[in-house]
């Protein structure tokens, strides 16, 4: 196990620099185009993975890293560059954590490298998980799995929304119930394998921010999936089911669908999201440290009655506030990030810090951003603006600020608060 470390080493340093790099020279001078065209940014995705920045290689050896440090750091550079773009380059990661959460060392090798493709032929892949009526409430999610023991199939049934990818990807990783009266305790995720009939996008949405990358409804109407689909196999499945159901025979239910047990999330899709939460975290760090370097330099350059107006308390105080508040969220992905990977259990919802307190400080640093350039800043001819619209996304997605402040003060006390 590696000790905790703010120090990069050598080896990390390279990688930072060689993604940076990427960021600022392939990156930003496509951002604004493909934020207008609202479109997924095809040949960008297809450069990162010429590169082999767009490849399980890649993210596999940050996954590894034994600091911890691997996966923020790319991130933090990617989101840097573009949060549209860089959510379009690493959306399919959160499939892919979907699988190595849950399933077999043979699901992994077959599906994985199935979602990404090749640099000749690049793929995506979509985690199916929110519904219109099922956001932070998962225990409320209506997709069914209903097995056919004579085909050995599972038939899925139900809509999702907010995919990214969804509808566009090669490999959907579907999050559905298989015993609603067990409510979150009944999920199971399945892998609806390409060209799969039954499976068609639904809606695409048109939003405010993060427009570059491909956001859509997946709708399932009797999805056959081979039994192999089923993330973990089924008698792992009935085991958990059955567990969970002497648990409800002798007064367990009712306990929070957001519980946790020694640091680990009892619901498939929960086991993604608090794998990947530190990510996020690093993600909104990106777009922020990306939106204070504007307006320093801005600040520094621009006039106002004969000085440059970071001469200005006003000004200089909001700069420097705001690059405390980006190194602090960054420290907090940091140990959220070396405490995964270490074993460490997160007794005190850590993971959940790190995304609240890095997501907020995004939003706060891109509109103080704004305000700092004025005019300019209010208008697409200067990045802030798409920056700000881009910060708007983290305290919302894969658990907003306030489901944050639940899990952790249920972590804290250890009480059902609601």
């Amino acid at each position: 196990m590696a000790e905790f470390t703010m120090e990069l080493n050598d080896e990390q340093k390279e990688v930072r620099d060689w993604v940076h790099g990427f960021a600022a020279d392939v990156m930003r001078p496509a951002a604004a185009e493909w934020d207008e065209r609202e479109e997924t940014p095809w040949p960008v995705i297809q450069e990162a993975a010429k590169i082999g920045l767009y490849s399980l290689d890649f993210y596999a050896q940050q996954f590894f890293d034994p600091t911890g440090l691997g996966i923020p750091m790319a991130m933090e550079e990617l989101f840097w560059g573009d949060a549209g773009i860089g959510l379009s380059i690493v959306g399919t990661g959160l499939a892919a954590v979907g699988v190595l959460a849950n399933g077999t060392e043979e699901q992994i090798g077959t599906w994985v490298p199935q979602m990404y493709g090749d640099a000749n032929d690049v793929k995506v892949a979509a985690f199916c998980s929110s519904e219109p009526d099922a956001g932070s409430d998962v225990a409320a999610m209506r997709t069914r799995a209903v097995y056919d023991e004579a085909k050995d199939e599972w038939v899925l049934n139900g809509t999702k929304t907010w995919a990214t990818n969804g509808g566009i990807a090669n490999v959907h990783v579907v999050v559905a119930s298989v015993d609603a009266d067990l409510g979150s305790k009944g999920h199971a995720s399945f892998i609806v394998p390409p060209n799969t009939p039954g499976l068609s996008q639904g809606q695409k949405f048109k939003k405010h921010g993060i427009r570059a990358s491909h956001t859509a409804e997946v709708v399932l109407e009797d999805v056959r999936v081979p039994g192999h689909c089923l993330l973990g196999g089924k008698e792992k499945l009935d085991e958990r089911l059955a567990r969970a159901r002497e648990k409800a025979k002798s007064g367990g239910m009712g306990v929070p669908p957001l519980e946790r047990s020694g640091g680990r999330v009892k619901n498939a899709a929960m086991a993604t999201f608090e794998a990947s939460r530190p990510a996020v975290g690093a993600m909104a760090v990106g777009t922020a440290r990306a939106a204070y370097e504007e307006a320093l330099e801005y600040a520094k350059t621009r006039s106002q009655f004969g000085r440059p107006i970071i001469d200005n308390q006003g000004v200089a105080f909001q700069l420097a506030d705001m690059r405390t508040q980006i190194d602090a969220a960054r420290l907090l992905v940091w140990r959220a990030s070396w405490m995964a990977v270490a074993g460490k259990p997160f007794t005190s919802a850590e993971g959940s810090m790190s995304k609240l307190f890095a997501s907020e400080v995004a939003k706060k640093v891109t509109a103080q951003a704004v305000q700092i350039l004025g005019g300019n800043g209010f208008t697409r001819e200067y990045p802030v603006e798409r920056m700000h619209r881009d910060a708007a996304i983290y305290t919302i997605f894969e658990g907003t600020s306030e489901i944050q402040r639940l899990v952790i003060a249920r972590t804290l006390s250890g009480m059902p608060i609601r």
